[in-house]
């Protein structure tokens, strides 16, 4: 079984990011929206080079003009659709994109019942690469993971695409909350943000060091 896959996102300096890449994650997420206080400019993004790791924008309320010259300017390898963007943006920028560089987040506990959660799984599975499935009803950084109805939701949903589990994940909650969903359809990893930060933006390197200890021990658990 594959090592689960580690997102680190809401970056806001270069010591923090590199200290994610050299600790193992596969990729990074850079946060364009004034209102959060990980909010970045292209700058950041654009001046690392880190080989092996993908670099994540994470776009709210961009026009699909302004979410690819966000793309261009941060030299971004993939989209991160955070906000109320339907299928029809998310055609539009996999059509320039390629649906493999397209994540899409969706909120369980917003859902109405599991046939309208699949129903929106199975319409934008054709227009991104991944999804992520994220706390609250909206927007991110709540601080806490999704409740047990959508937990129940998401251990039942036939996932079309690869999926990351996200919501106030941190050293503790990485474990049971990976081994919640199990093998198979469950995550392929998690995102990771607000449960390794010392304050809102700023990435704690204990913090961090002992979540990817937790990812790597649940791996080693598992192998044997």
């Amino acid at each position: 079984m594959d090592r689960p896959l580690v997102k680190v996102c809401g970056q806001t300096s270069r010591e923090g990011a590199e200290l994610c890449a050299r600790l193992g994650a596969h990729m990074l997420g850079f946060i364009f929206h004034p209102a959060s206080p990980r909010n970045v400019g292209p700058e950041l993004p654009a001046s690392l080079s880190l080989p092996g790791v993908l670099k994540v924008g994470v776009f709210v309320r961009q026009t699909l003009a302004e979410t690819l010259e966000l793309l261009r300017a941060g030299r971004l390898h993939a989209a991160q659709l955070h906000g109320g963007q339907d299928v029809a943006f998310c055609r539009a920028l996999a059509q320039v994109l390629g649906p493999e560089r397209v994540l899409k987040v969706v909120w369980p506990e917003r859902a109405a019942n599991q046939d309208a959660f699949q129903a929106e799984l199975d319409a934008f599975a054709p227009v991104c690469g991944r999804f992520l499935a994220d706390a609250g009803a909206g927007g991110g950084g709540h601080g806490r993971g999704v409740d047990d109805r959508a937990a129940a939701l998401l251990e039942a949903a036939r996932f079309p695409r690869p999926w990351l589990l996200a919501g106030g994940l941190g050293p503790e909650s990485i474990g049971p909350a990976l081994l919640r969903f199990g093998p198979g359809h469950g995550p392929i990893g998690i995102d990771i943000n607000s449960g390794v930060e010392s304050a809102p933006g700023v990435k704690d390197e204990t913090l961090l060091r002992r979540a990817f200890s937790a990812v790597d021990a649940l791996h080693a658990a598992q192998q044997q």
